[in-house]
């Protein structure tokens, strides 16, 4: 069952927070409402070493548990160059910035973004 708008806000809101204070670079928030029924918003942000990207995933998984947000699932932090945490109405891709540029997830979900958003 999809949570309510307002919760939804908040979740996401901690997530671009957190990325923010662990200095993810091109944070961008898709808007999937309306799009596909998994998620209402896909955050995709990048990191500059596998270590960052994995040590943003394991930050993300604490604070949205300990905002009683419940428990989060990941895929790929064992490689970091691109790991999902999957936060329910919420999906974030953390990359390496090459291994974004190659798979460009935001073309696909938001070819409306301008695109000196994009890298």
């Amino acid at each position: 069952m999809k949570a309510n708008k307002a919760v939804v806000a908040k979740l996401r809101d901690l997530v671009e927070k957190t990325l923010s204070d662990d200095k993810a670079e091109d944070l961008v928030s898709i808007d999937l409402a309306g799009k596909t029924s998994f998620a209402d918003y896909m955050i995709i942000a990048n990191g500059r070493s596998t270590r960052q990207v994995a040590a943003m995933a394991d930050h993300l998984k604490t604070r949205i548990k300990e905002e009683g947000f419940g428990t989060v699932r990941t895929e790929g932090q064992t490689s970091g160059d691109w790991i999902l945490v999957d936060a329910g109405d919420v999906i974030i891709h953390l990359f390496r910035p090459e291994v974004r540029n190659f798979y460009n997830l935001e073309k696909i979900w938001a070819p409306d973004i301008p695109m000196e958003m994009i890298s």
